[in-house]
């Protein structure tokens, strides 16, 4: 059975029957775990374990795991600092924060992959303006091209712990105030200004082998009317047309208040994929991804099953090897810089 082009969530730390059933559906492929999903290392490796067993190939399974506030595994796992503290490291030494930057995207690469989570949807490749406080401390920087370098050097250090890299929220997030998980954001700019500036880091780090991309759930007026992860012109035209990208396009999630400007559930889902998202996330809400599922029952696209091939994670070692990495060890000290910083200031 191939992959579909839906990714699922789960209620609870254990795959129930129902659960089973629905992740056994054509159109699924794939399952993104939040922090209800997780209470121990050994539990998440069973977990994810039974999660791959269902079919052949395995489902994805993936996690939002960017370090910072938006790290959905805590105990047991290191905390990993936010990308803005990389950022504040480089504008004193440069060549200090990129070796950071892919030690940090090791560190957290390698922790998911012991316990065989395919991919975290990371780097934030936005820019830090300062307007925007659902990106905020996740981007690395306001200058694009320290964007680019940093996220370069995180997916870096990905790689090397055998987890491909989704760079998000193409084309650019940082430009707007509101947040997409509550309204539908606009960018007035001009798409000149974009494309020198927001797009830098994208078009980089697709020169580089980055496997995925994530578009925002943000209208960019001068461009289309359309949400970047429904616009056939920022998919197709932009993104595979212009800048050569021929990974994965995974939609941000299709429950979010800024997606509900498509339409239903299945209409959100069908537009997506029609403008040239492989695949479309739906978390929770259970009513809704039963109606995508439904939806795409006999939809196939093998050029995307292609392309999501290419997203499992490679290569594996023990949680307990890992632990007597001498590189795990530095990169944990080198993570607990940041806390003892903020333990300093009272944050």
């Amino acid at each position: 059975m191939s992959h579909g082009p839906v990714m699922l969530d789960l209620a609870g730390v254990t795959l129930t029957s129902e659960e089973r059933e629905r992740l056994q559906h054509p159109a699924c492929g794939g399952v993104i775990l939040f922090t209800r999903n997780y209470e121990s290392p050994e539990q998440l490796a069973s977990l994810v374990s039974v999660i791959h067993a269902v079919r052949d190939p395995g489902l994805l399974v993936a996690v939002d795991h960017e370090g910072g506030r938006v790290q959905r595994f805590r105990s047991g796992f290191t905390e990993v600092p936010p990308a803005a503290w990389i950022g504040h490291l480089y504008d004193a030494s440069p060549q200090k924060a990129i070796r950071i930057a892919r030690e940090m995207g090791w560190l957290m690469a390698s922790e998911l992959r012991v316990l065989g989570l395919d991919f975290s949807f990371s780097p934030v490749l936005d820019l830090g303006r300062g307007v925007c406080d659902v990106i905020g401390d996740r981007a690395f920087h306001a200058r694009p091209e320290v964007v680019a370098e940093l996220g370069r050097a995180w997916m870096s250090g990905m790689h090397e712990a055998g987890m491909p890299a989704v760079g998000k929220h193409f084309p650019g997030h940082g430009g707007v105030v509101e947040d997409s998980h509550l309204a539908l954001p606009t960018d007035h700019r001009p798409v000149r200004d974009l494309m020198m500036e927001d797009l830098m880091p994208f078009e980089r780090m697709i020169h580089s082998g980055m496997e995925a991309v994530m578009p925002a759930h943000v209208v960019y007026t001068q461009a289309d009317d359309r949400p970047a992860g429904f616009s056939e012109y920022w998919l197709k035209t932009v993104l595979r047309g212009e800048l050569g990208f021929q990974g994965v396009i995974f939609t941000d999630d299709l429950s979010m208040a800024a997606a509900a400007e498509a339409g239903d559930y299945g209409t959100r889902a069908r537009d997506a994929l029609a403008a040239g998202c492989d695949m479309v996330l739906v978390c929770n809400n259970p009513e809704g991804a039963g109606k995508v599922l439904d939806s795409l029952v006999n939809y196939e696209n093998p050029a995307s099953q292609s392309r999501l091939l290419r997203m499992h994670g490679r290569g594996s070692q023990s949680r307990a090897h890992l632990h007597e990495d001498s590189r795990w060890h530095e990169a944990v000290r080198t993570a607990a810089i940041h806390r003892e910083e903020n333990l300093a200031l009272n944050l």
